[in-house]
């Protein structure tokens, strides 16, 4: 089947052209843009009203909840809900239940993204059995059943000996690991940064401390093994500096950060609020500064959304018992564009920290709108805003941190291989 979307403005790496233009799409793959396709034949024609054509987004750090408790979402709600944002690749977090620590579960997960899901899903594996952080999992097996990387999803190892283990393995199988840098004896039963809101709120304190010596760590022990490592999502300043340095001495290391804290802090959590509970914590404004500085000059290569849906109660008890997590995919590109629109960041850098970047993480061809790209690509009109609330998300975590807002940047279709996957 041909498709052709008239009168759109193609937006690649930031610019928007003068003029709108179309776009020809045969059997799901981009066949002419421009004047070649502008009145071609096609077996259906979408005016696209002089929307923005922007190739789809990828979100490197997804929690889509399936296998697990469905109350807190499902493949099938959350990437409905990704597609929403924009977003049409997505790796799901290996902490479902059970584990992604076996190929049979791999295979479950693409199983169902098969049947279920709106967006192309690549599993990440637990590089340890059950996250246990104890014994390595079959690395190799999970690489073979699918898996794009190897992850600790957050769960620390039970010592340095094990990680130097754990990238020994991978560095044997050219596998690159996804890791969440947090020193746990450090971070204790902390739950929000160890700074003056949560001294004012009686709150245990996580220190950036906790963070930063174990990216210097990981970074170490990186530098002897000679692993392929992706660390984050980071939260502070000082961690920019140690993977900046190791970038320039040429060790091979990437690095990501959450989309809340590039607008969020510490402040942020004030009046207890439980929405605002996630790891690594909010920090400082130094901190946050420091953080859109990294995107803007590259030493951050990838902006991810760390959506991590839950149900209500969950987030409805004391601030230290609720559980930490962010409903965000949704709202990934319009907080995005927020910052564009304050001059924090350049559009040129946020597109390619949420194409680009993660597609070279991943080792995949970056998201395109030339001619013989897949047609994975969505439609957004920027001059409009909608309104964050619990009735108007799509996902089953309702808790999203910008509940009340009106952010900019409406997404109005998503197609994925050519078939829509998404209408507004």
């Amino acid at each position: 089947m041909t498709w052709r979307i008239d009168h759109i403005f193609p937006v690649e790496g930031g610019k928007v052209p003068q003029e709108p233009t179309s776009v020809l799409v045969d059997d799901g793959v981009i066949s002419a843009i421009g004047g070649s396709a502008e009145g071609a034949e096609a077996d259906q024609v979408t005016d696209g009203q002089q929307q923005w054509l922007m190739p789809g987004l990828i979100d490197l750090n997804c929690h889509l909840r399936e296998p697990g408790p469905d109350r807190k979402g499902s493949i099938a709600t959350e990437t409905l809900a990704a597609a929403r944002g924009g977003v049409t690749r997505v790796c799901t977090v290996p902490d479902t239940s059970p584990v992604n620590d076996s190929g049979a579960v791999t295979h479950l997960i693409q199983d169902l993204a098969r049947r279920n899901g709106r967006v192309r899903v690549h599993p990440v594996g637990a590089m340890t059995r059950g996250l246990a952080g104890e014994h390595l999992s079959d690395m190799a097996s999970l690489a073979g059943a699918g898996c794009v990387a190897m992850g600790n999803a957050g769960y620390a190892t039970q010592n340095a000996r094990v990680m130097r283990r754990c990238m020994a393995y991978a560095r044997t199988f050219d596998l690159k690991l996804f890791i969440q840098p947090e020193n746990p004896a450090l971070a204790a039963d902390g739950c929000a940064h160890d700074g003056v809101m949560a001294a004012r709120l009686g709150l245990p304190g996580i220190p950036e401390v906790a963070e930063t010596t174990a990216v210097n760590e990981l970074l170490m022990l990186g530098a002897e093994t000679e692993v392929r490592l992706h660390l984050g999502p980071l939260s502070c300043a000082r961690s920019l500096d140690l993977v900046r340095a190791a970038r320039e001495s040429g060790q091979a290391v990437t690095c990501e950060v959450g989309i809340t804290h590039l607008v969020a802090t510490e402040g942020s959590i004030d009046g207890y609020e439980g929405i605002f509970h996630c790891r690594p914590p909010l920090r400082t404004e130094v901190d946050r500064q420091a953080l859109l500085e990294g995107v803007e000059s590259g030493v951050i290569d990838a902006i991810v959304s760390q959506h991590r849906p839950t149900d209500r109660a969950a987030k409805q008890a004391p601030f230290a018992d609720t559980e930490p997590g962010l409903s965000t995919v949704e709202s990934l590109l319009s907080l995005g564009l927020r910052l564009v629109s304050e001059g924090a960041l350049s559009r040129e850098r946020l597109l390619a920290a949420l194409t680009s970047g993660p597609a070279r993480i991943l080792d995949q061809a970056p998201p395109s709108l030339e001619a013989g790209s897949p047609a994975d690509f969505f439609l957004l009109t920027p001059g409009q805003s909608w309104n964050v609330e619990p009735e108007s998300l799509l996902s089953s975590g309702a808790h999203a941190p910008t509940l009340g807002a009106e952010l900019p940047g409406v997404v109005t279709l998503t197609a994925l291989g050519g078939r829509v996957v998404y209408q507004a």
